[in-house]
């Protein structure tokens, strides 16, 4: 049986691919920098002798291609990059660069499609049609890796029919996996305000505009964009996580600076609430006499899992892992740029547990103690392979 052979071949080379995740662990690389990273997955494909290609710069596409008879493809995908924090664990394959750190997992992912590509490439003479491995650069920086892929034809030559990616969740058990059908991510977007006045001494209220008091207000107005003109049924997020305001106890500025985010799951409303947010904004700024510059950089859209593939790919993980073994998934208001694959063609984004408490692998990604349960790395190679492979055999 094809699960047999994939569940050995994935035992065979579990502790190579812990040593993936370990070097690419301890040598982490920002968005569009991770020159290194790709080196060593172009090294490893070349050792197995699989054909790829560069994309996006620092970005790899390989192919793998059946020896049975089908025009099916199915593409594997796969984000390299590391964040901008400082590691706060003490293991021997913690970050060795400064500042930077393999936080959100896409160490865990890298490795593991690496290990799926040995897997499938041992396995030619068991499927049809062709596998398109993509090793992403830059998930954590606007524009995304995946929007420049795309725009530089990675979903091309061949097309994939399907694309599957999956990701850490501490929140999971290891040894655990989670789907959901239908939309599951949120788009995201970024904003930058700024609130201009009159700056003076804080004694002297009436001879200034008080950019502080204006930026307060739209703050809390803005609020309203959610509860309510927002649809109730519908998540929407709008968060400011950054103020700036370079007076004193008693100086007043001349302007402040607001950073935030803006998430919803519905592209219409997205549309609208960018126009009431800065209308709003720009209207109380100068109701109390100054001016705000509302900039909005559009990021990420929402990510949509297509219901029959995921059904599919839900049902090869049961069998692959056991029923008990793979769970639901709620909506998650966090933002993935899959999600530009997912607008393009039929996709899946999966979860892969990682979390053990007697392990100590429970913090949440965007951390400096994030860590996983490396035996998470057990399946998550090996059920990559075989959604792959039973979903070019549908």
């Amino acid at each position: 049986m094809i699960k047999n052979k994939i569940q050995e071949l994935a035992a065979n080379i579990f502790n190579e691919v812990v040593g993936f995740r370990q070097h690419i662990h301890a040598n982490p690389e920002l968005s569009f920098k991770e020159f290194e990273t790709s080196k060593f997955v172009k090294e490893k494909l070349t050792n197995w002798g699989i054909e790829f290609t560069d994309c996006a710069n620092t970005g790899v596409v390989g192919l793998i291609k059946g020896n049975k008879p089908s025009d099916q493809v199915i593409a594997l995908r796969a984000d390299m990059d590391a964040l901008p924090i400082q590691e706060a664990n003490d293991k021997p394959y913690r970050s060795k660069n400064n500042g930077v750190m393999h936080a959100c997992g896409h160490d865990v992912h890298t490795s593991s499609l690496l290990g799926s590509a040995y897997i499938l490439n041992q396995l030619k003479d068991e499927f049809g049609g062709t596998i398109k491995l993509i090793f992403q650069p830059a998930e954590e920086l606007l524009p995304g890796g995946a929007s420049i892929m795309i725009k530089e034809g990675v979903l091309e030559n061949p097309k994939p029919n399907y694309i599957v990616g999956q990701h850490v969740m501490p929140l999971i058990e290891s040894g655990k996996v989670g789907f959901r059908s239908g939309i599951y991510m949120a788009s995201t977007d970024e904003l930058y305000v700024t609130v201009t006045g009159k700056g003076g001494h804080g004694a002297q209220p009436h001879q200034n505009i008080d950019p502080v008091l204006i930026a307060s207000h739209i703050i809390i107005a803005l609020q309203q964009i959610v509860s309510r003109n927002a649809d109730p049924r519908l998540p929407s997020v709008l968060s400011f996580g950054k103020v700036t305001a370079n007076g004193a106890t008693n100086i007043i500025p001349n302007e402040v600076k607001l950073e935030g985010t803006f998430r919803t799951l519905d592209e219409d409303w997205r549309a609208e609430a960018h126009k009431r947010m800065k209308k709003m904004a720009e209207g109380i700024a100068e109701s109390m006499g100054g001016s705000c510059d509302f900039d909005i950089h559009k990021g990420y859209p929402f990510l949509i899992n297509e219901e029959k593939l995921t059904a599919n790919a839900r049902s090869f993980a049961e069998d692959f892992l056991g029923k008990e073994n793979v769970i639901d998934l709620d909506i998650w208001m966090a933002a993935e740029d899959f999600s530009f694959y997912s607008q393009v063609t039929d996709a899946c984004f999966y979860r892969l547990g990682t979390g053990n408490a007697a392990k100590d692998t429970q913090y949440s990604v965007h951390t400096p103690k994030f860590d996983i349960d490396e035996d998470a790395l057990k399946i998550s190679t090996g059920l990559m392979a075989y959604i792959a492979v039973k979903q070019l055999g549908n």
